[in-house]
């Protein structure tokens, strides 16, 4: 076992739980972001931060320049087992067309198509993008291939990125759309059916790949009766529970997600108050670390509001109320939502700085929602932080503040990236 010592850090964001305001919750306090500090590393966790002068010794030492240090990104939201293009489909977006849902089923048919070493390799390649940006933890789903026979190929090939290290948290999301050879049509099955399928024989072929199960609760997807059927199948199988809603309209996905005690709600986009009042509600619900996340119970922890900012540019839909959810005192994730359609960026620092110029967050609140917040929606108490014995996921920005990823957006400003205390970028 050696340490490395890390000094020269002019801001060292270590977002540590421990010093959390129990009267400002979702904020960042004055303790949690040390100047002139140093940080120590051993056996992939933090061992020790604090003033650069009062530094223990190490094996190693490295000096850092005077830079900025986060915690790495914790991206709880993304689709990266695809193939296929829709840039057309972007592109037409951007001439004034309104995005359907129905794009999925072409990135479906590609999927389907594609070898299994063909999506390992893109699937390597997205996370190795993701964590040349700063993420250091991330989560991906299934649902580009809607068949018993593909679903489980996806859930497989995660779990074995998983497995290696190189990805965090897999999550079946088989209620992504239903496929067109379900339209009813000439004889053949319908929305009714697939369901059937999702929370029976699929669920049963992906379950014991997956951590989680999510499900597009959307006009052109799936009506909250049918995404409640699919969210508790998947909560008797052992599985956390995710719902994308709010995203086309008031769909009922806040009120389900909220409802049965899921970690998160994504995209929201479009809230009523009491959407907003609803999640503020379960803010909070007390977490325990290490908390099996499959039982339909509200004292599982918060259902975090987890915005996409990415894809809401992308879209050209209201951006979320992440203003108004926080300053309800509901608990806020930011994601990157990468996928082929809607949000083709993995860029975890465009995110935040979007969040901070149009979404009206200071950078601590965008900095913390992409990180703690983050951590939160995947229930883990190990990563979003540098407080002591947290995974040294090191964010080393080429600057030294971190006001910097709004005050420069769009500029390089990733230095270095460690995981686990080894550096990878």
């Amino acid at each position: 076992m050696t340490s490395t010592l890390l000094t020269g850090i002019s801001e060292l964001w270590t977002l540590d739980p421990a010093l959390d305001d129990p009267a400002r919750p979702g904020q960042v306090t004055e303790e949690q972001v040390l100047h002139e500090a140093a940080l120590v590393i051993e056996d992939g966790r933090v061992a020790w931060t604090g003033p650069a002068s009062q530094a223990p010794s190490a094996d190693e030492r490295e000096d850092l320049g005077g830079r900025a240090v986060l915690p790495g990104w914790v991206d709880s939201h993304s689709h990266l087992v695809f193939d296929g293009d829709r840039a057309a489909e972007f592109e037409a977006r951007m001439a004034g067309q309104a995005y359907a849902a129905g794009g999925i089923g072409v990135t479906t048919s590609a999927t389907r198509e594609a070898s299994d070493e063909r999506l390992r390799t893109l699937v390597r390649a997205r996370l190795a993008e993701a964590a040349a940006g700063g993420t250091t933890t991330m989560e991906t789903k299934t649902g580009y291939g809607l068949t018993v026979a593909d679903e489980a190929r996806a859930a497989r090939l995660l779990a074995a990125l998983a497995a290696d290290g190189e990805l965090d948290e897999v999550t079946f999301l088989g209620a992504h759309l239903v496929p067109s050879e379900y339209d009813g049509q000439d004889g053949r099955p319908g929305a009714e059916e697939y369901v059937d399928l999702v929370a029976g024989e699929m669920l049963e072929a992906v379950a014991e790949h997956v951590r989680w199960i999510d499900v597009f609760c959307e006009e052109g997807a799936f009506d909250p009766a049918r995404s409640e059927r699919v969210l508790r199948a998947g909560a008797a199988a052992g599985l956390g529970l995710r719902v994308h809603g709010n995203q086309l309209g008031r769909s009922g996905g806040v009120a389900l997600a909220a409802a049965l005690g899921a970690a998160s709600v994504d995209h929201l986009n479009h809230l009523a108050p009491e959407d907003v009042e609803a999640l503020a509600a379960t803010a909070s619900r007390p977490t325990a670390d290490g908390d099996a996340p499959g039982l339909l119970a509200v004292d599982a922890g918060p259902t975090v509001a987890t915005v996409l900012p990415a894809c809401d540019l992308s879209t050209r839909a209201p951006l979320a109320p992440a203003r108004e959810l926080l300053d309800a005192g509901a608990a806020l994730a930011i994601a990157s939502n990468c996928n082929p359609g809607t949000s083709y960026t993995s860029a975890m620092s465009f995110c935040v700085a979007t969040a901070v110029l149009q979404m009206h967050l200071s950078l601590a609140e965008a900095v913390r929602a992409a990180t703690r917040g983050g951590a939160l929606a995947l229930r883990r108490s190990d990563v979003g932080h540098l407080g002591t014995g947290a995974r040294a996921d090191l964010h080393v920005l080429d600057a030294p503040a971190a006001i910097h990823l709004a005050y420069r957006p769009g500029m390089p400003l990733t230095h270095q990236v460690h995981r686990r205390g080894v550096r990878i970028a």
